[in-house]
């Protein structure tokens, strides 16, 4: 199976040709007329209420909704254009939202952004107790009769198949097996380096690198490595709709819209070039970042494990981090064409940076403790040990070559020399007419 390079714009749902590119409808005179309606149905038909708090609240959900329609209808295509090219502009607006949010949560003082909160949800603005997933790390518990195996049945809750599924998306992103296990396993150390300042860091031994590791991250990026080559192997030739003759035939390309357009394998290469190489460190910092963002948000804005604001936020970042990879991979594959940073990946990078940001302002006594001697100590060899391979890989290494590439070629030029004035040695004597002896050189006899 060939794997294609180039993402098309993708036929339309009543594309009515074969092999041509259908355009993709904007619909914008449709969603200006609708807007438009429903604004004036607001203005002229509906009584305005005398609850300034509902009214603040309307309004800006109002504005938000506006945005979104001018976003999915105007906004910039970016390189994803399945199940619709205006799914992916909803989600892109979605991100510039999110993060004029975060701004905003930024700006205020800690008190007055966790009470904020409370007008998204009456439930939040209070203190929640942390859950501490170590204690009793026995995998068999004698001591209970009843049930010797209680400790793991009580780590398996709902965060088991939400890590599995996580995991399998994330593979879905990055699509490199190597990328994905050393992200999963520097997570977990840490966590173990963290459980300081986390009580939710604490789990058991078995915890982080049986249940975690091996068994839901390992068999998520499976499955996901599993589907990455289902679709490299996937023959990629699309017809329209009402071309297709059979009602299965049309079930089953209405299914498949759901699926990639064409198809690009990712090669990061990260030895090739100090570029891809820093780059790929890049990707793998912003990665664990956002990842511990999860954890230290709920933690500075009282938000409980299980509250549907986190639940939204992964959603999200699922939603833009696909695009975002492919922004990142064909800015770093292909820098003459893609000469600047794509909006999407621009966006998730910011993000990312503002959640942090606001973790630091509203908890910076958690993150100042420090950490273990041992665990500060370990961290020093790693950096240590990336540092030195990062020299000798593309420094001392390059210049080691270059210069036996400079010996290797002094050695034949010298060794060209000498066999061209062996060869001149090896001429016919010439005898002197009045002696009749050998002149040792004709050089010399012209001389």
């Amino acid at each position: 199976g060939a794997s294609l390079v180039d993402p098309g714009p993708g036929d339309s749902w009543v594309c009515m040709h074969a092999h041509s590119h259908c355009p993709q409808r904007a619909h914008t005179l449709t969603v200006l007329f609708s807007l438009t309606c429903a604004l004036g149905y607001v203005t002229l038909l509906e009584e305005t209420p005398q609850d300034t708090a509902y009214n603040t609240k309307r309004g800006i959900v109002a504005s938000i909704l506006v945005f979104l329609c001018f976003g999915v209808t105007q906004a910039k295509d970016g390189p994803f254009s399945r199940p619709h090219p205006a799914y992916w502009r909803f989600w892109l607006c979605v991100s510039v939202v999110y993060e004029l949010f975060l701004i905003f949560i930024l700006f205020q003082t800690v008190h007055d952004g966790r009470q904020f909160m409370k007008y998204i949800d009456p439930n939040l603005g209070i203190p929640l107790p942390e859950r501490d997933y170590g204690g009793n790390c026995l995998i068999y518990d004698p001591g209970n009769e009843t049930d010797p195996y209680h400790n793991i049945w009580d780590k398996l809750d709902g965060f088991v198949p939400a890590h599995f599924l996580g995991w399998y998306l994330k593979t879905l992103m990055i699509r490199d097996w190597w990328m994905c296990m050393i992200i999963s396993v520097m997570f977990e150390f840490l966590e173990y380096s963290l459980e300081h300042q986390l009580p939710n860091f604490s789990e058991c031994w078995w915890d982080h690198w049986i249940m975690d590791v091996i068994i839901c991250n390992g068999l998520g990026i499976y499955c996901g490595m599993k589907t990455l080559s289902w679709l490299s192997l996937k023959t990629y030739k699309w017809q329209g709709l009402w071309n297709i003759p059979t009602y299965k035939g049309k079930m089953k390309r209405i299914v498949f819209q759901f699926t990639p357009y064409s198809w690009v394998k990712f090669e990061w290469k990260p030895a090739s070039s100090l570029r891809r190489w820093l780059a790929v460190c890049g990707i793998i910092f912003i990665f664990l970042l956002a990842e511990l963002n999860t954890f230290y948000l709920k933690f500075v804005l009282w938000m409980p494990p299980e509250h549907y604001l986190v639940l939204l936020r992964l959603v999200f970042f699922v939603n833009v981090g696909g695009v975002a990879m492919r922004e990142i991979y064909d800015f770093m594959d292909d820098p003459k064409f893609y000469k600047k940073l794509g909006q999407q990946a621009w966006l998730v990078a910011a993000i990312t940076a503002t959640e942090f940001l606001i973790v630091v302002k509203y908890d910076p006594y958690t993150l100042t403790l420090s950490l273990p001697f041992y665990i500060t100590q370990c961290w020093i060899l790693g950096i240590i040990l990336v540092l030195t391979w990062t020299m000798w890989r593309f420094f001392i290494r390059d210049i080691t070559m270059r210069y036996k590439e400079i010996r290797r070629q002094k050695q034949e030029h010298r060794h060209e020399k000498d066999k061209c004035l062996s060869n001149g040695d090896r001429r016919s004597p010439i005898l002197d007419e009045q002696t009749g002896e050998a002149v040792p050189n004709a050089t010399n006899l012209s001389k």
